[in-house]
C-alpha cells in the first residue's frame, strides 16, 4: 500500500509503503505440570527452522481469543482452561498495519492421542530452558518476547521453575 503524506502545509508530500497484513494471535501458554508449549516449524520467509509460541492468523468473523484458543489446541493439542489477554499492540508500525493480539492461557492436560500438524513439532519445556533459549538466540521472535513480557509485567509468568 502507498500512502502520500504531507507533513506541514503546503509541504511537498512524500510517499510511504506498508504492507497491510492480517492481525493474529500470539499464545504463551503454561500446561498443568508448568511446561510452556513451544512450536518449532520451517519458515521459508527466513529458510529456517523457528521456535515460536503457537499463534496464526485470526479468521473473518472470529474473535481473537477464540483464535487463540483454536491455535494452541490445533499446534500442541492443549486445550485451553483459562484465558488472559494480555494486550493489543503494533508489530512494525513503520512497515505493517497489522497488530498482534497476546493471551497467556493456562491449559487443561495434553489430550489424548495428539497428532501435530503436519510439518510442526511442539516441545515443551520449563520457564528457566526458554530463558536460555532467549539468552542463546534459539528463541529469538519479536511478537513472542513483547508476549513473554506482557505476561511477566501483568503477573501471569515468571522465567523461573
Amino acid at each position: 500500500m502507498a500512502r502520500e503524506v504531507e507533513f506541514a502545509a503546503g509541504a511537498e508530500s512524500q510517499t510511504y509503503h506498508s504492507v497491510e497484513t492480517f492481525d493474529y494471535v500470539v499464545v504463551l501458554a503454561m500446561s498443568p505440570d508448568g511446561l510452556v508449549p513451544l512450536v518449532r516449524q520451517y519458515r521459508p520467509a527466513v529458510e529456517d527452522f523457528t521456535l515460536e509460541f503457537p499463534a496464526g492468523i485470526i479468521d473473518p468473523g472470529e474473535h481473537a481469543a477464540g483464535t487463540a484458543v483454536r491455535e494452541l489446541f490445533e499446534e500442541t493439542g492443549f486445550p485451553s482452561k483459562t484465558v488472559h489477554l494480555l494486550g493489543v499492540n503494533k508489530t512494525d508500525a513503520g512497515r505493517l498495519s497489522n497488530r498482534v493480539h497476546s493471551f497467556f492461557i493456562e491449559t487443561e492436560a495434553r489430550a489424548p492421542g495428539f497428532v501435530p500438524e503436519a510439518g510442526v513439532e511442539t516441545l515443551l519445556v520449563p520457564p528457566s530452558e526458554l530463558l536460555n533459549m532467549i539468552v542463546s538466540g534459539r528463541f529469538d521472535a519479536q511478537t513472542d518476547l513483547g508476549t513473554l513480557l506482557l505476561a511477566v509485567i501483568r503477573g501471569h509468568f515468571s522465567l523461573k521453575d
